[in-house]
């Protein structure tokens, strides 16, 4: 008998090149989609910046391509609305396929996972 396939909810908070958190987050994200689990993905705080289309980092590990990634393997991804406005943040500078939403949109994807991660 096979496990029951999971679904996470990962909420990245970290911005993509101060700390390896968000980077984490994805190789963790990427890993379980390659698994069969489903997973939602909530940009929040300073990790929205995670999310900004035409990253091109020097000296860093490209966190833009790896959520790229991990949205082509199948990963829903939101950000916070609040945190994009209080950072100056518009949708026209957004990968494509990440929905801007609010808390009810995070809640939402919480309340539908098996696991939530914060980091």
């Amino acid at each position: 008998m096979s496990e029951k396939k999971k679904v996470f909810t990962i909420a990245i908070g970290s911005g993509p090149y101060t700390e390896e958190r968000s980077y984490t987050m994805l190789r963790f994200a990427y890993t379980a989609l390659l698994e069969g689990h489903s997973v939602n993905i909530f940009l929040v705080e300073d990790g929205i910046w995670v999310g900004k289309k035409n990253q091109d980092p020097t000296t860093y590990d490209n966190v833009g391509k790896w959520l790229k990634d991990v949205i082509e393997e199948g990963a829903i991804v939101k950000i916070c609305g609040v945190c994009m406005k209080a950072r100056g943040m518009g949708v026209d500078e957004l990968m494509e396929r990440i929905e801007k939403t609010t808390m009810n949109g995070f809640l939402e994807m919480c309340v539908n996972a098996d696991n939530v991660i914060f980091g």
